[in-house]
């Protein structure tokens, strides 16, 4: 394999995607892994560009044909990792990136050792709440279920090769790309 493979993770809200955007904008030798996923698009986002937003019963079949670097089941939806795509980008020489679960990064690092794991925290639990509720897309208890879910990942850090407080997007951001370049 050419590239590296990055698994990031890090509690619902605490800003992956927005960590990840901004990494993408500062280095071009990157490809970002496509999840599929069972659960409703949000508003703004697009099938095949966001997740492969697929059913219950196309995703166990997916399963069933071991197509999946990894899954795991969050908040009542599931979630998955095309296996193919990510190890033709890799064969290629780019560095891929997956922004996944805990659950799922466990997965990874398991099947691929060489895998390394990036973890983004939340400066504090307040922050994340206050993150949460400001999407405005969920009532009050899936944030509490993601509230807890996050105190549960918090645990697992340990577990990851680096970690990385979003405290600004910016500073994540440029320790997310330090951590990649320092590994070519």
């Amino acid at each position: 394999m050419k590239g590296n493979i990055y698994v990031i993770a890090g509690p619902s809200g605490v800003g992956k995607g927005t960590v990840l955007k901004r990494v993408f904008q500062l280095d071009d030798n990157l490809s970002l892994s496509i999840s599929a996923t069972t659960r409703s698009p949000r508003v703004g986002e697009i099938d095949g560009v966001n997740y492969y937003f697929v059913t219950r019963e196309r995703f166990d079949q997916i399963v069933a044909e071991d197509g999946f670097l990894e899954y795991a089941e969050y908040v009542g939806n599931r979630y998955g990792t095309p296996l193919k795509p990510v190890l033709d980008k890799a064969a290629e020489g780019f560095d891929v990136i997956l922004e996944i679960e805990v659950q799922g990064c466990m997965q990874v690092m398991d099947k691929l050792p060489e895998a390394k794991g990036i973890f983004i925290l939340p400066p504090s639990i307040e922050a994340l709440e206050k993150r949460l509720r400001g999407r405005e897309s969920e009532p009050d208890d899936v944030i509490r279920k993601r509230l807890d879910t996050a105190k549960i990942e918090l645990g697992h850090v340990n577990k990851f090769d680096y970690f990385v407080v979003n405290d600004t997007i910016e500073n994540a951001a440029n320790q997310i790309v330090n951590i990649i370049k320092s590994n070519r």
